[in-house]
């Protein structure tokens, strides 16, 4: 008989506040942040604190191909974030279910940008690909080709008319949406194109690149193209004859560079909600932070950068000035002193002082779109040691004493989220006797968490935890152990959260310790070579009323070289020691006598276990092998090329032959030891697994891993056969073999469109539904035009529909993002008999719109054949004369319902009793009057007086600058 076994299946995953791939964002309310949480996009309630809930995929996690790599938020309640894999999912934020999937992209998803009404989804990726979603009929519209790198990202400009790139090619373009087509090419920049963005009001776009300059570009609108001197922006120099020096057609006219105050490359460029504040985040620790200065004060500080440059020249050359009559030349500087001043970008963005500066690297920025009263903005951080900051910047107002220099800003860290996560890698996972509890450390923490809630308990800061034990025969699990790589073994109360005590215990790193059967007291392993047992013992401190555990050495091993890990089999008869030397070292635990000497690894064994009825001995190397040696003699069962890095971790599932093991590779596999065969391939993390654990009872194991995250494996109640998972393994080979075939295409300097998906699994499964699908119904209806009504049986499979709705229910199950790539695949022959259905499928009023794409995608694939097919006449003609006609009913209903809004809208505006209707226009109106007003009055002797007075502290400051 066949042996089955029980299937593990992903649990849950913890432990992860914000991971590093991916870039963190605001809702369109500024009440949530989004933060990547590797596969899952965290909602975290800004006020409270905590993650209200979590976005994850639907289907299993299948390791990296899932990483979250880019998330933006739409100005409704939709969230978009993009993959690894080059798919793009739209949530609904409120209930958080995924509304749908967007397959187009071969490579990851980099840059994601909504317009400004959230109908247009625009998403660049790896594959240097940008492709333009409609995100009303979950679609894709078209794909833009022409970067030669990744694509790093993207802005909408010009009413969303136009769309902006950047690139690791070191170019910007500018396509224009309306044909398809790219318009604009800029270069000059010397390196890579890390980010860009634009102000809310469109005049200025500026980009980050590896250099120190940030550069800005003026935004030519298109109701001034046609005017050469409307559309030169501030800074443009016009001919004689009026014509810019750029072409007529140019959407980006550069404008100017500043130099930035940190070496770092760019990260992360973007504006506040407002447009004040430009942030400026670097590969690193800092934030430049740049006030945008409105016409009036840009033009102040361009008069006085030339009044101070006029200053500097005339006190330089004042003798070169003076003629040989003795006269002064005035005319230059008096032509200088008439003309308007030019305004370059370093008069409109001022750098403010200090730079907000993180503990950590900052991965990236976001600003709140929602500002608290008495503040600039409020920006938040993800940091690269699996935490989030939020700081609130103030304007920096109130005088200090003379003398001390004044920052121009004040920053002020308001809430960091870090307690639910490590900070750095888990380096080791141990489970309580009863499994109700799980004890992790990492470099400068160890937490307690609750294995089935996945909720962190108890954070103790500690040093670097190489290894820990929960001490078993204490009710309550009341103590653990944690041997550091200070070589100390620190004592930690778990119910209160805190170090009792700290031993000294070895010379070096302990790399393993491990509790006696018995219950009386532990073994360590360290890197000084000694491997030492402790028992333990209560002690009382000084002025302490209450007890505590302690530990003392009781005897010690000393070991040729470094001790690596430590096991005790389950009888308490031997204990063995893996050594640095590539050997495992077996003894009597009584006499600590040598019983065996296990050869055969080549690199070090990095870990090791002993079965519940100490048969068998498992120890997994650096050589990326698991072998399985026999306890009685010694002899090596079996040896497995088990991992493709080092296999880090290896447990033996209690009261069984069955072994868990993980790697390097970021894998957990199953398998059987006396089979010796791979049961499970278990995949999740996103790095390199460090640890395992084991329940007492084998219903679940937990994985710590490089990426933060803690993931659970459960046992399921579904059998599996060791032959069907082979057929699943090689499947999945040979599908990844034909994905990553793709054909390399030459792309022309101008750019290209193309088709926005992509061929997947689903679209071929798709073609083929539909391709039985009609091959049915055209059977179906032969007998039924060949028999009589009376004799006629309906086919079974036609579940009791008509041909036409039969077909019509096999293309209605089709996704609208994956019917496009879905009829490329359908032969010539079954196009044909598919647009003879579209007639009669018109007459649905809710399949009009399915009707229409089906009769555009399939005379657009087929357009010559079509035209050179005598059967298709009739076909297309009568389309021509049904469905124009059909659509024009809709799209009138459509207008009139529109119109009827607006009428409404405005009906109920006249009889509204608020006294301003659209107050923050008339608002910006009364403000431009009143300053028209006070320009024009004459001064009146306290205004000089105050003139005067800000004069002289402008100077103070120039000074300083200085």
């Amino acid at each position: 008989m066949v042996k089955s076994y029980l299937r593990y299946e992903p649990a849950a995953a913890f432990g992860v506040i914000a991971s590093v791939d991916s870039n963190i964002t605001y809702d369109s309310t500024g009440r949530f942040l989004l933060s990547p949480a590797l596969e899952k996009v965290g909602v975290w309630h800004v006020r409270q604190g905590i993650c209200t809930k979590r976005l994850a995929p639907a289907q299993a996690s299948r390791g990296p191909s899932l990483a979250v790599t880019s998330i933006v938020s739409s100005p409704t309640s939709l969230v978009a974030s993009g993959y690894a894999d080059g798919s793009v999912r739209i949530w609904e934020l409120e209930s958080g279910i995924c509304q749908t999937t967007l397959n187009g992209h071969k490579g990851a998803v980099t840059a994601l940008r909504y317009n400004k009404l959230g109908s247009v989804l625009a998403s660049g990726s790896k594959d240097n690909d940008v492709i333009l979603w409609d995100v009303v009929a979950e679609a894709g519209l078209f794909r833009l080709r022409g970067h030669r790198d990744q694509v790093t990202d993207l802005v909408f400009l010009a009413s969303d008319k136009k769309l902006v790139s950047s690139s690791k090619d070191k170019h910007l373009r500018v396509w224009d949406l309306e044909t398809q087509h790219c318009v604009q090419i800029v270069g000059g920049h010397r390196s890579e194109i890390w980010s860009i963005d634009v102000d809310p009001e469109q005049r200025y776009l500026v980009t980050g690149s590896g250099d120190r300059a940030l550069r800005f570009y003026t935004i030519i609108k298109d109701d001034v193209l046609d005017e050469p001197a409307a559309s030169a922006s501030i800074g443009d120099e016009i001919s004689d004859t009026g014509v810019i020096s750029a072409k007529s057609w140019d959407v980006l006219k550069e404008f100017g560079e500043i130099q930035r105050q940190s070496k770092d490359r760019v990260a992360n460029l973007r504006f506040n909600t407002s447009g004040g504040l430009l942030a400026c985040q670097v590969a690193g620790k800092t934030v430049e932070v740049y006030r945008v200065l409105d016409e009036a004060k840009s033009k102040k500080k361009a008069k006085r950068r030339i009044h101070r440059k006029k200053e500097k020249k005339s006190a330089k050359s004042k003798d070169d000035e003076v003629v040989e009559n003795g006269d002064v030349n005035h005319n230059a500087d008096a032509a200088e002193g008439d003309m308007e001043p030019s305004i370059l970008a370093s008069d409109i963005f001022k750098f403010l002082q200090p730079p907000l500066r993180a503990s950590k690297k900052i991965t990236s920025i976001s600003f709140c779109p929602a500002n608290a009263k008495g503040r600039l903005a409020t920006v938040s951080l993800s940091l690269n040691n699996n935490s989030l900051a939020i700081y609130s910047i103030k304007d920096n107002a109130h005088e200090q004493e003379s003398g001390t220099k004044q920052y121009d800003i004040a920053i002020e860290q308001t809430l960091a989220i870090d307690l639910i996560g490590h900070h750095s890698d888990i380096r080791s996972l141990s489970l309580s006797p009863d499994n109700s509890l799980l004890m992790s450390t990492s470099h400068n923490a160890t937490k307690i968490w609750n294995p089935s809630t996945c909720s962190c308990l108890r954070t103790i800061d500690s040093g670097y935890g190489l290894c820990g034990i929960f001490v078993p025969n204490v009710p309550g699990n009341k103590y653990a152990l944690v041997g550091t790589k200070e070589g100390i073994i620190e004592i930690i109360d778990v119910g209160s959260g805190t170090c009792v005590e700290t031993v000294e215990a070895h010379g070096g790193s302990i790399h393993t310790i491990a509790a006696l059967p018995d219950g009386s007291g532990v073994v360590t392993g360290s890197a000084d070579h000694d491997v030492k047992f402790w028992e333990y013992q209560t002690m009382q401190k000084p002025g302490q009323e209450s007890k505590h555990l302690t530990v003392s050495n009781v005897r010690t091993m000393k070991m040729n070289d470094d001790a690596l890990k430590v096991v005790i089999s389950p009888e308490a008869k031997y204990i063995a020691v893996a050594l640095l030397d590539s050997t495992v070292k077996v003894f009597f635990l009584d006499s600590l006598k040598i019983f065996l000497t296990l050869y055969g690894h080549k690199l070090p064994v990095l870990c090791m276990d002993i079965s519940s009825d100490g048969d068998l001995i498992v120890t997994g190397s650096a050589d990326k092998n698991l072998k399985i040696w026999g306890l009685d003699f010694g002899d090596c069962h079996k040896s497995i090329f088990a991992h493709s890095d080092s296999v880090m971790d290896v447990k033996f599932v209690p009261n069984t032959h069955y072994i868990f093991s993980v790697g390097k590779d970021r894998l957990v596999k199953y398998w059987d030891a006396d089979k010796f065969e791979l049961l499970l391939t278990l995949e999740g993390h996103h790095a390199e697994v460090w640890c395992l654990a084991v329940s007492s009872r084998g219903d679940f194991i937990v994985t710590g891993s490089h990426d933060r995250s803690i993931r659970r494996w459960d046992r399921t109640e579904e059998p599996f056969f060791i032959e069907e998972e082979k057929e699943k393994r090689l499947e999945e080979i040979f599908e990844t073999d034909l994905e990553g075939y793709v054909p390399q295409e030459e792309i022309p300097e101008q750019g290209v469109v193309a088709l926005a998906g992509k061929k997947t699994e689903e679209t071929l499964t798709a073609t083929d539904v539909i391709i039985d699908a009609l091959d049915l119904a055209e059977a179906e209806s032969k007998q039924q035009q060949r028999g009589k009504v009376a004799a006629f049986q309906p086919n079974i499979l036609m579940l009791g529909l008509s041909p036409s709705d039969y077909v019509l229910r096999a293309l209605s199950n089709v996704h609208a993002s994956d019917l496009e790539q879905t009829l490329l695949g359908l032969p010539f022959s079954d196009a044909l008999k598919l647009l003879s259905y579209l007639k009669g499928w018109s007459s649905y009023a809710n399949q009009v719109q399915l009707v229409c794409r089906i009769k555009t995608i399939l005379l657009q694939t087929h357009n010559d054949q079509l035209s050179v097919t005598q059967s298709a006449r009739h076909l297309l003609s009568d389309l021509e004369d049904v469905i124009p006609a059909i659509v024009k009913g809709y799209k009138d209903v459509i207008g009139f319902n529109s119109a009827a809004m607006d009428h409404v809208t405005q009906l109920l505006a006249s009889k509204s009793d608020a006294p301003f209707h659209g107050a923050k226009a008339m608002l910006l109106e009364i403000r431009a009057k009143l300053a028209k007003r006070i320009d024009q009055r004459p001064e009146t002797i306290g205004e000089k007086k105050r003139k005067k007075k800000q004069k002289k502290a402008d100077e103070g400051h120039d000074k300083w600058d200085q």
